[in-house]
């Protein structure tokens, strides 16, 4: 910012100037490369002054549009990029040079950082110019997000890959964004969030480390950042902020011997919460979002340095334009309409705030010293997400029992109808056709390549993976020649080897949820009407790897003594109905949240009839609309649930009812 010296309220000078805005970002990007290029273009003029790339699920998990799980899939959640034209069409007239991107990309990050940087040099950009941040965590996908590729091991070698040849290569580029957001979605405690991010970060460093000589390695800490998530708790969320700060330094001085205090800064951008975001009364998120904000913006100690915010609408579905640039408007009124620049930090001496910090420090370093006990984060991965699985069970017990109160949702529930959704459900839907279009300028790519260059550049690539080089020069070597994710993908699993992360429902643990042993009693009852233990299947078919909800409704199932057979994420239709034909399930559960349910539930339903499982319930959840839901209905599915249904005994309920004999003979 250029502007006037402006006097301090606080300590009556006139010569500090206001602070710099954070980088104002949307997370955005949906259909086709060239429908998320003009909506880039069109939120840059609205004053956004970075770009936040969200690809779609083939993409992040090294498909290309037409394999058999990107059915469904393609554009849903974000940009589908299949080769180095879907990149140039994506950054067409956008000058790189002069742009800070953001890539919420892990298991494929190499990849998308190769296209990047190949059309950079298109464009006639100077490389190591280029600014931004790839997130390449793919230690949370084991334990949240789940858009992993390769086993742990082989993945934080490819972390390090991109760290190296950034600091060598493109020394303004943040090569490596620790991402506790889906640590705090996936239920972790701040304690937790704090500790898991931290062991992450100390993961990547010891990786680092022998990589770079000793008088470089500081500032290649310097260039590890962070992405964090922001409840509703906004004063424990500040004090979180501010832990973090504290225990990065602590770290970096520590372990690591880093003297200069400019490389042990915590560098962080933020997207806050959207599992607090509720489908009952929606408006109210609007509310939700800017109280998040403050959390990371209050604080000047421990300000992010790039800000994105949710739409009010995504617990409905996918925002429209419009939405964005509502949560966009939000943080321009307070950087720019405000005066909370203008100050020094408002809560330093504060002994409320300081204690708080202390007591967050003191648990993740708990958290800590039990992961590194353990060997470190890689080797802690089991422990950790079935930590989170816990205590995201605790988290919607208070809620269901009322002790954390949800406005619209568990208290003042009575509401008039919302005129923002009155008119078209208050969200975009992709069109149908964008699937096809996409599969369609693949092939055309494909006929149209060197077939003779791709493959010499597959050769290359898996050479030097299998002898351990780092795979990002012949991976932009690949970019060049018009490789496609799913092959360079590819070229990783048959190299590392493919990996099926752990679900978490497995620990039992005492659970004191409400009405239980009423349930027991209903599955015991059925049960022994079915002549066996009541068989409850949970599946995920497709890609959509936010396990969360799939993983409570196993649990709970689990606690109330069904037999459960949950295997996790990415599973085809096929696998998950032949699953039903060997456990012999007397009810399915389905849960998607990429907005693929109608397609993917389709098929499991045909699949089912034609193996003679037409008898079977089969309920379904995941982000819904209403309009979805009757269509889903009347393919024969028993019940939908979406966020709204937040009582998970009451779904309980409905699966014991669902395969009690009596209700069957009943119907």
């Amino acid at each position: 910012m250029t502007e006037a010296p402006k006097k301090d309220r606080m300590t009556g000078s006139a010569d500090r100037q206001a602070d710099r805005p954070w980088l104002i970002r949307t997370y955005a990007g949906h259909s086709t490369a060239k429908a998320s290029n003009a909506l880039y273009r069109r939120n840059l003029e609205k004053g956004q002054t970075g770009l936040s790339v969200a690809f779609d699920l083939p993409t992040q998990t090294g498909y290309d549009s037409d394999h058999v799980l990107a059915r469904g899939e393609v554009g849903k959640v974000g940009v589908p990029v299949c080769h180095l034209g879907d990149m140039r069409a994506l950054f067409d007239q956008i000058p790189l040079e002069q742009m800070n991107t953001s890539m919420t990309i892990n298991a494929t990050a190499p990849w998308l950082l190769a296209l990047y940087v190949a059309v950079a040099e298109e464009q006639g950009a100077d490389i190591s110019k280029l600014q931004g941040t790839v997130q390449n965590d793919l230690i949370k996908e084991y334990l949240s997000r789940g858009t992993y590729v390769c086993p742990p091991k082989p993945s934080l070698k490819m972390i390090a890959d991109v760290a190296e040849y950034c600091y060598r290569n493109i020394p303004k580029w943040n090569p490596m964004n620790v991402c506790s957001y889906h640590l705090q979605e996936a239920g972790a405690t701040p304690e937790q969030e704090l500790a898991y991010a931290l062991a992450t970060g100390i993961a990547v460093l010891d990786e680092l480390r022998p990589r770079v000589p000793a008088e470089d390695f500081p500032a290649m800490c310097g260039r590890i950042s962070f992405f964090v998530n922001a409840g509703i708790r906004f004063v424990t969320e500040m004090c979180k902020m501010r832990a973090f700060v504290d225990l990065w330094d602590e770290i970096l001085e520590t372990r690591y011997g880093v003297d200069n205090p400019k490389y042990r800064r915590f560098r962080y951008g933020v997207q806050v919460n959207s599992l607090g975001l509720t489908e009952q009364q929606p408006e109210n998120n609007v509310y939700r979002i800017l109280i998040e904000m403050l959390a990371v913006t209050l604080s000047k100690k421990a300000r992010a340095r790039a800000v994105q915010l949710p739409a009010w609408n995504e617990a409905l579905g996918l925002p429209r334009p419009w939405d964005q640039q509502w949560s966009m408007r939000m943080q321009q009124i307070l950087a720019y309409e405000t005066d909370l620049l203008e100050y020094d930090d408002l809560f330093d001496g504060n002994p409320a705030v300081e204690r708080k910090v202390e007591e967050l420090k003191e648990g993740a370093r708990h958290e800590l010293a039990t992961i590194d006990g353990m060997g470190g984060a890689v080797a802690a991965i089991d422990y950790m997400k079935a930590r989170l699985v816990e205590s995201n069970a605790q988290r919607l017990n208070r809620i269901e029992s009322g002790e954390t109160i949800v406005v619209g949702v568990n208290k003042f529930t009575t509401t008039e109808p919302s005129p923002l959704t009155s008119e078209d459900g208050g969200i975009m839907v992709v069109d149908p056709a964008v699937e096809k279009e996409q599969i369609a300028r693949l092939n055309a790519w494909r006929a149209e390549r060197d077939d003779s260059a791709v493959q010499a550049a597959l050769a290359a690539l898996r050479e030097a993976a299998a002898r351990g080089e780092n795979v990002m020069p012949p991976s932009i070597a690949a970019a060049r020649a018009g490789v496609t994710t799913g092959e360079w993908a590819e070229v990783m699993r048959q190299v590392h080897g493919t990996y099926r992360g752990p679900t978490g429902v497995s620990r039992s643990v005492s659970n004191k949820t409400e009405g239980l042993d009423d349930l027991r009693a209903m599955v015991d009852a059925v049960s022994d009407r079915l002549g066996r233990r009541l068989k409850f299947l949970v599946g995920k078919p497709g890609l959509d790897g936010h396990s969360n909800g799939a993983e409570q409704i196993a649990f709970r199932a689990r606690d109330c003594g069904m037999d459960i057979t949950y295997d996790g994420i990415r599973l085809t239709p096929q696998e998950i109905v032949e699953k039903v034909q060997e456990e012999q399930a007397h009810v399915v559960g389905l849960s998607i949240l990429s907005g693929s349910h109608l397609p993917l539930v389709q098929e499991v339903m045909e699949r089912m009839r034609n193996a003679g499982l037409g008898d079977v319930p089969v309920i379904v959840g995941g982000i819904i609309p209403d309009e979805d839901a009757r269509r889903l209905l009347e393919m024969g599915v028993a019940r939908v649930y979406t966020p709204k249904d937040f009582e998970l005994n009451t779904i309980m309920r409905d699966i014991v009812a669902l395969a009690d004999p009596r209700e069957i003979a009943a119907q």
